[in-house]
């Protein structure tokens, strides 16, 4: 790590507000799907790995489904039953008694999912009949092709969006300072703006606003419901998880403009480069930017250095860390020192239990070097 670039970091590890909620620093913990929720349920063992990072200014959790329809990952938390919200309580206290603050992800995943990580009952939905290439991991049977889903009706999109509205409402209840919707990574919302995922001809498909409606529908009711203070939204412009095509620069400046209406607090703009995808170009960012007057987070690569460069000359209001809280859970100290960061073990990314998960040391002595 550049020690110099470290010392001249400042702003990033100064307090700061998102809205009206008061952030001890520049930097988010990104949302990183985990799968340890036995059962679909968060357990103390989330409280653990939570309270251990609460050292950054936000939290941002794992993706969480609002719908027993949308649980289409192995393990992955919900945020629809009682037992869920109980569980949740357990998490938001223990980052509440380390000074932090933490938003629930609410992730409807459509058509990336597969029956034998779903409930009895539950249906795979997505807004065309259009099944995800290649496979996906169940406990049940290992990797498993991605079915067809079934293609939403005008009702099942209006249950859907009242689903994230409960949602946002229990994650109020456990304790949550807000949510994130999750409308990025080729998940439900993303599959509505996408061109190759959504070939519906009424309302909600077509043109670039049709495409858009659903996400709009959501925020402005989710905003409605818990309040602007309260509402973030993440988006991927030129992510291709899930063989998603990239809507377009004016598609994105169309919807970060109508996001701006709602009021809703910030819009956090993934660029997953790093990992493969195509870097998003600095022209959606300035549209991005110049539409939407709440607070940007930026995530994707960052160190330091960059990130106190781009708080510096007003890129972005936070920068948020993925994978680099894994294994480190001090990782504000180290960014502030310039410790050397550990590495996380991949094998342990998505396994049950606490191995690589709550079992990395906090080393970091916070003196700045």
């Amino acid at each position: 790590m550049n020690i110099k670039l470290v010392q001249m970091a400042k702003r990033l590890f100064e307090a700061t507000t998102l809205g009206s909620i008061s952030l001890s620093n520049h930097i988010v913990m990104a949302p990183m799907t985990r799968s340890r929720a036995i059962g679909n349920i968060p357990n103390q063992l989330m409280a653990d790995y939570y309270a251990q990072r609460a050292g950054a200014g936000l939290l941002i959790t794992e993706g969480t489904s609002p719908s027993v329809n949308g649980t289409g990952y192995a393990r992955i938390p919900g945020i629809y039953s009682r037992q869920q919200v109980e569980g949740w309580k357990l998490v938001t206290k223990a980052v509440h008694e380390k000074d932090g603050k933490i938003f629930v992800q609410l992730m409807h995943t459509g058509r990336i999912s597969h029956p034998l990580n779903m409930s009895e009952g539950s249906e795979i939905l997505a807004p065309s009949a259009v099944p995800a290439a290649g496979e996906m991991y169940t406990d049940a049977s290992g990797m498993q092709p991605f079915p067809e889903p079934r293609a939403m009706s005008v009702t099942d999109i209006k249950q859907a969006v009242q689903e994230f509205v409960t949602a946002s409402k229990n994650a109020v209840e456990a304790g949550f300072d807000g949510v994130e919707l999750h409308s990025a990574n080729g998940y439900l919302i993303e599959q509505f703006l996408a061109p190759n995922t959504n070939l519906r001809i009424d309302e909600y498909g077509g043109s670039n606003e049709n495409r858009s409606r659903f996400l709009i529908e959501v925020a402005k009711a989710v905003v409605d419901a818990i309040g602007k203070e309260k509402t973030g939204v993440r988006l991927s412009p030129y992510g291709v998880a899930s063989d998603i095509v990239p809507y377009t620069e004016d598609q994105a400046a169309y919807m970060a403009e109508k996001l701006n209406d709602t009021g809703l607090v910030y819009i956090h703009l993934a660029d997953h480069s790093s990992m493969g995808a195509p870097k998003v170009k600095p022209s959606v960012v300035e549209k991005i930017r110049k539409a939407f007057k709440g607070s940007i987070i930026l995530s994707g690569g960052y160190d330091a250095g960059r990130a106190e460069l781009d708080i510096e000359n007003g890129r972005a209001q936070l920068i948020a860390f993925g994978r680099p809280f894994i294994a480190n859970p001090d990782l504000v100290i180290k960014l502030k020192t310039g410790a050397e960061l550990s590495q996380p073990d991949f094998s342990t990314f998505y396994t049950p239990g606490e191995k690589g998960y709550t079992d990395y040391a906090a080393t970091a002595v916070e003196s700045v070097a």
